[in-house]
């Protein structure tokens, strides 16, 4: 029969819950579950739970969250006593040591949220659907001294939709990643995984999202500044200035009409703004600093933009 495999798991972010939740629910046995520290959110300053910390809460199991791992005796000394076969890692946020890379036998198990090399760091998600992809997927790998550089494992392809957001993809991404996990635990341990080295020619960058990510530039096309703005969901999104004030972009439609770039045009209840290349979008929803989010036909009867009105100044 063969040995159910002993397990440390390594997460904090929504995402790592169903990897989380399946593996509980296999053959394996999850000794402990490390998660950063509760974050305070909100006026009040309140400290809240990561998903990660609810979940296992939740299933009963052990929890650990250390302010630090690199040089910390008692996490050490506390995730040695488990002798884990493998460490899993989801989304922790953290970079993992080589005392942690070199526990294990099996070593640390990561998945990533991109085709491996494509998209390594810290957003593959939203940089995917930023940048056009039509198709993206999951790796699992095992960790390295790099920065998402380990040896592949398995990988599974996911279709972008036309309408998907980084918060509408990431959810699916994080179910089909988890039964990944799973198949990968189970290829390793009978032996019917062959790692494989990554095409490091072949690798992009996916770095965290800052906030002028989100700034528009009226150059690009249409198409490349809607699908920044589905890709930057919830945070920065896509936003402008209108009139000295800023302006989020919510909701568009490529539109089939020519305007000069970052140039309104205004046809009864449709609003529309120029974009590079000769394209132009139609803005459906969007939201003035300090103001709720409102259509665009309730936008123009409101502040009466006109035709000609310039973006972004």
């Amino acid at each position: 029969m063969t040995k159910a495999l002993d397990l440390v798991f390594c997460g904090t972010p929504r995402f790592a819950v169903p990897t989380l939740e399946k593996l509980a629910a296999s053959e394996f046995r999850i000794h402990l579950v490390v998660t950063q520290p509760d974050r305070p959110k909100g006026r009040g300053l309140e400290l809240f739970p990561s998903p990660v910390k609810e979940s296992a809460l939740r299933l009963g199991l052990p929890i650990s969250q250390p302010d630090r791992i690199k040089v910390n005796e008692e996490f050490r000394a506390r995730l040695a006593a488990t002798k884990p076969d493998a460490i899993i890692v989801v989304g922790y946020g953290r970079i993992i040591p080589q005392w942690m890379l070199d526990l294990p036998p099996m070593g640390n198990i990561n998945l990533h949220a991109s085709l491996l090399p494509k998209y390594r760091g810290a957003a593959p998600i939203q940089w995917a659907i930023a940048n056009g992809e039509r198709v993206t997927g999951n790796s699992t790998m095992r960790i390295d001294a790099g920065l998402d550089t380990g040896d592949i494992l398995l990988q599974q392809e996911l279709l972008i939709n036309e309408d998907d957001t980084a918060e509408t993809l990431a959810p699916r991404l994080a179910g089909i990643g988890a039964d990944l996990v799973v198949e990968t635990l189970r290829g390793l341990q009978s032996g019917i995984i062959q790692a494989r080295k990554q095409e490091n020619s072949q690798a992009s960058l996916a770095p965290i999202l800052k906030k002028e990510d989100g700034l528009i530039d009226f150059s690009r096309s249409a198409t490349e500044i809607r699908s920044r703005l589905r890709g930057f969901q919830p945070w920065p999104g896509a936003y402008t200035k209108f009139r000295d004030n800023n302006l989020q972009i919510l909701n568009v439609h490529v539109s089939s009409e020519v305007v000069p770039s970052g140039t309104l045009k205004v046809i009864e209840n449709t609003l529309l703004v120029g974009c590079g290349h000769n394209t132009a979008l139609e803005v459906v929803e969007l939201q003035l600093a300090g103001k709720k989010r409102t259509r665009a036909q309730d936008f123009i009867h409101g502040y009466r933009p006109q035709t000609g009105e310039q973006l972004g100044n």
